[in-house]
């Protein structure tokens, strides 16, 4: 049986920082992608400006540069690349873990916890294996996991979790649904690239989240009509030329060629609790040391986007990216104890 000392699951910036910092540290590990590297950077609309400086998305400590002050999604994409080729990291893409179980392998060990590995399997386009390790670093995000409605309708071809960009609703009309930056950038764009934009949340007012740019920008559009909004509105149901709200106990229905449900996202809880990691039912939230990021089974981490479960917001490229290098050096003290022994 061959065992590596780690196996990180996810090639996004915090799984990056942890792949570096392993490397660096002599230990033997794979990042295993279930998509391709930067996965939900590469999601983002081609458009898009990153909220930060360049300096705080840098990992391993090579210099992001740009000639902006915010750089691009397209900067971005060539910066991770630049690390993955300057690191030589070693990266499987398109390897889906499906499950990740605790087994006994005597053979490695003096028994007990030390005689104890993880079996990650994995789906790709050429079948299903099992590699083995002796820890696992989830940095796994979220992006890919929108927050459905679960109302009738929400599967229609029409309806998207996902902005891409605009002139595909040129002349359309359009209902983006949500408060947060997400659905106030995509209203915007769409709105100056021709469509008839209307804004639907179920709040009274938009989230304070919302970059300092984009805010006035979106709050001027609205009260001058250019975007329609309706505020402490519910979608009841979705069909194929209207959708229908409902407010203070009255249902409306609004026509629309398209929506976008962009109502936030959330980890994968469910290959985290069949691993063994205890969530909060309704939060999402994980059990971990928060100095060490080691979850309640023992030598599992989790790094960047997923520890914050259904509050992502409190997690960045910014502070995530951090992760991956307390975790290794946890690791590394741990394996090299172990060796000595």
């Amino acid at each position: 049986m061959a065992v590596r000392d780690l196996i990180i699951v996810g090639a996004g910036p915090s799984g990056l920082s942890a792949a570096i910092a392993a490397k660096r540290r002599g230990l033997d590990y794979q990042v295993l992608e279930q998509g391709i590297l930067v996965n939900s950077i590469h999601r983002f609309p081609p458009q898009m400006v990153f909220f930060t400086t360049p300096e705080l998305l840098e990992v391993g400590g090579l210099p992001f540069v740009s000639p902006f002050e915010k750089p691009t999604r397209i900067e971005a994409l060539r910066y991770y690349r630049r690390v993955v080729d300057t690191f030589d990291l070693q990266i499987a893409f398109g390897e889906t873990v499906l499950s990740i179980q605790v087994e006994e392998a005597p053979e490695i060990g003096a028994g007990g916890a030390d005689s104890r590995v993880f079996a990650i399997e994995t789906g790709s386009g050429g079948g299903r294996r099992i590699r083995y390790a002796r820890t696992v670093v989830l940095a796994i995000g979220y992006f890919d996991r929108p927050n459905r409605l679960n109302v009738p309708g929400e599967d229609l071809p029409h309806v998207h979790h996902f902005y891409g960009e605009p002139h595909p609703y040129y002349r359309r009309r359009v209902i983006v649904v949500g408060g947060g930056n997400s659905a106030a950038e995509s209203a915007l764009d769409m709105f100056r690239a021709g469509a008839s934009v209307t804004l639907v949340h179920r709040r009274a007012e938009l989230k304070s989240t919302i970059k300092y740019w984009v805010r006035p920008d979106i709050e001027n559009r609205i009260k001058e009509g250019s975007v329609a909004a309706k505020f402490e509105a519910t979608v009841v149901e979705i069909r194929p030329t209207e959708v229908v709200v409902e407010r203070a106990g009255r249902r409306e229905e609004i026509p629309c060629d398209g929506v976008l449900l962009l109502t936030g996202y959330h980890p994968d809880a469910k290959l985290m609790t069949a691993a063994g990691v205890r969530c909060h039912p309704d939060t999402l939230a994980p059990e971990l040391n928060p100095d060490t990021f080691e979850t309640n089974v023992p030598n599992l981490f989790l790094a960047g986007g997923c520890v914050a479960g259904r509050n992502t917001g409190s997690i960045f490229i910014e502070n995530g990216r951090f992760h991956g290098e307390k975790i290794i050096a946890v690791l590394a003290e741990r394996l090299h104890s172990h060796a000595v022994d």
